[in-house]
């Protein structure tokens, strides 16, 4: 089902500063900043020759990732990225085999505006995992 990993994705206490970090002393390419006020994040992408960080923050007050910010609050890994060739397949199968889909179950558009889900890291030994279509 898995064909490649995307991206790891940590959440920061500050974007902006994060984001320059990552330019300014690493000398990665970093996007800009955008805002999914639907998922309730704003993300910066660093660019890796065979891969990406992703770097997030909460946008809104009924962000996700709020909680685990305040818990981590000098920041922390949040989940791994994995693609797949048909999310809706890999969801069947999942389902199949017991693995809990986080929200309704549903892929939805992500950051890549490319369908994903989230798999509940109770199942996969601790680690959020999102699935994206390729």
């Amino acid at each position: 089902m898995i064909t490649k990993f995307n991206h790891v994705a940590i959440v920061v206490p500050d974007l902006y500063a994060a984001a320059r970090k990552y330019e300014k002393i690493l000398g990665a390419k970093v996007s800009s900043i955008s805002d999914y006020s639907e998922h309730g994040v704003s993300v910066v992408f660093v660019e890796l020759e065979n891969t990406k960080i992703e770097l997030m923050h909460p946008y809104g007050n009924n962000s996700p990732i709020k909680k685990f910010l305040e818990k981590n609050s000098g920041g922390a890994i949040h989940h791994i990225c994995l693609e797949v060739k048909d999310i809706k397949s890999c969801c069947k199968n999942l389902k199949l085999h017991g693995i809990t889909i986080l929200g309704d179950e549903e892929p939805k558009n992500g950051a890549h505006n490319k369908p994903v889900i989230f798999l509940h890291p109770k199942d996969f030994y601790g680690t959020l995992i999102e699935l994206q279509q390729e």
